[in-house]
């Protein structure tokens, strides 16, 4: 699917949701302006308009609400919105924790920037600053970032972006009744754009997905892969390709999402490599990149309703890669639907099961931390899932908690949440949303028990994996 067509979809959902999609308060820019500042301009809105403008409402769950948004076992600390943050559309969220102070920094993508928000106070989050995108602001809805150790990783569908370095040590000296616009700390242009950007901090290894680069059967965005060990100075460590088709007309090579961890799941002939689990549109393609020179492609699985293979992370235990497809509630008409990888044999990968939610909207990014599931669905906000062996056994999930960002709009569209992510200290969830209405960045808090860790797992964080999120260039949605 073509950009213009996703531009052009994406302004219809907005004129569908009527006057809630409405441009923000008198002094913000409206969305195309905003599209078309230079850098410099964009600091100063981002500047200009932070002072006195990040406090919002809490609101405590009670009786299936929180304030205005249905809700369960989720309170609501405080909202910042979208244009305070720099940009005219929201998309991705990371987080950093500081390691000598443990502040709890939210990192915002936005059409035009990344904003750094400290939410360590979740009640009363303060805008640090902004990085200004490289390349010249265009409708792009997309940005993604990742962090590794210290420093964030950042690329962007904008051309000429490439790939931004940033120092997150600068933030402790940031900040105050100005917030400052940074430049970037290092950059590297062996790719223009990139759709996504994925992370194993246990190699210190950079994986890029749908950029104009790594291509194969005439189709760009296989695996880009950068050495990060410098951070300031990231070097290219190869390219890993998908060479074979779905269909006779259709390559897998585009990786619109991928996780790689050091391996230590059941299958004991790849226990110690390095593993890649990519979303490639249509296939979930499974990658051995452990020798950069001679990456290989182990199996590729599908499913009958695939449309859009869009994002997934792997259990702690490494044993199911749970997943999402972007387009299958458009094109095959089923409700939300999750997917259920056993990949206890990398070899030979049986067909995915489908768990079909009770709603119909289109599911997005999701994160495993222990037995739960935190999944932003577009429409219907963040949703919190339980699982177990027995339960991912039998193709089933149970639902604990939700906050829903958009009220009354639970369409198969593209509108509402984009991503989430858990700060593991305090245990708050920072949720980031696409339009200016919706506030574009919601910090929440949790009120159910610490997750639990998966069956057989390993310790949080020895796989080092980190899962990428948001959507390619020229592909359906965000």
């Amino acid at each position: 699917m073509s950009r213009r067509f996703v531009r052009a979809l994406f302004v219809c959902v907005l004129a569908a949701l009527g006057p809630m999609a409405a441009t923000a308060a008198a002094g913000y820019p409206d969305q195309h302006d905003a599209q078309r500042i230079s850098l410099t301009e964009a600091g100063k809105v981002a500047t200009s308009l932070a002072s006195g403008s990040l406090p919002s409402p809490s609101f405590a769950c009670e009786d299936g609400m929180a304030g205005p948004y249905p809700c369960e076992n989720v309170d609501m600390a405080s909202s910042v919105p979208l244009p305070t943050l720099g940009g005219a559309t929201g998309n991705d969220i990371w987080g950093w924790t500081d390691p000598e102070t443990g502040r709890e920094y939210a990192l915002m993508g936005t059409s035009t920037s990344t904003g750094f928000v400290d939410v360590t106070d979740a009640a009363n989050p303060e805008l640090i600053g902004i990085l200004p995108t490289r390349g010249i602001p265009d409708y792009v809805l997309w940005r993604d970032m990742k962090v590794d150790g210290n420093f964030a990783f950042i690329v962007s569908e904008i051309n000429g972006s490439g790939l931004q370095v940033f120092d997150l040590t600068r933030l402790r000296d940031a900040g105050g009744s100005t917030p400052t616009v940074f430049s970037s700390d290092a950059t590297y242009d062996e790719f223009s754009f990139a759709h996504n950007i994925s992370i194993n901090e246990a190699t210190d290894t950079a994986y890029v997905v749908g950029s104009d680069a790594c291509t194969a059967n005439e189709e760009y965005g296989g695996l880009h892969m950068v050495d990060i060990s410098d951070p300031l100075a990231p070097e290219f460590a190869g390219c890993a390709t998908v060479d074979s088709f779905a269909s006779e007309s259709e390559p897998n090579n585009y990786a619109h999402d991928v996780e790689c961890v050091i391996y230590e799941g059941p299958d004991r002939d790849y226990q110690g490599r390095e593993i890649c689990f990519g979303s490639n549109e249509n296939v979930v393609a499974i990658y051995d990149v452990t020798d950069r020179d001679n990456p290989r492609v182990i199996s590729e699985v599908t499913y009958p309703t695939a449309a859009y293979t869009h994002q997934g992370a792997l259990t702690e235990d490494q044993r199911w890669f749970l997943f999402n497809d972007e387009g299958d509630e458009q094109t095959h008409g089923v409700n939300t639907t999750t997917y259920i990888l056993d990949a206890s044999d990398l070899d030979n990968l049986p067909e995915p099961k489908a768990y079909a939610h009770d709603s119909a909207t289109i599911d997005h990014n999701m994160y495993v931390h222990g037995n739960r599931v935190l999944q932003s669905n577009y429409n219907e906000g963040l949703r919190i899932l339980e699982f177990d062996d027995a339960s991912l056994a039998a193709g089933e999930f149970e639902e604990v908690g939700y906050f829903d960002v958009l009220p009354g709009v639970d369409i198969a569209e593209f509108a509402g949440t984009w991503s989430n992510y858990r700060f593991p200290g305090s245990g708050n969830v920072v949720v980031s949303t696409l339009e200016n209405h919706v506030s574009g960045l919601f910090v929440l808090t949790p009120t159910l028990p610490e997750p639990e860790p998966d069956a057989g797992s390993a310790a949080p964080g020895k796989s080092g994996g980190t899962a990428a999120d948001g959507k390619r260039r020229g592909g359906p949605k965000g």
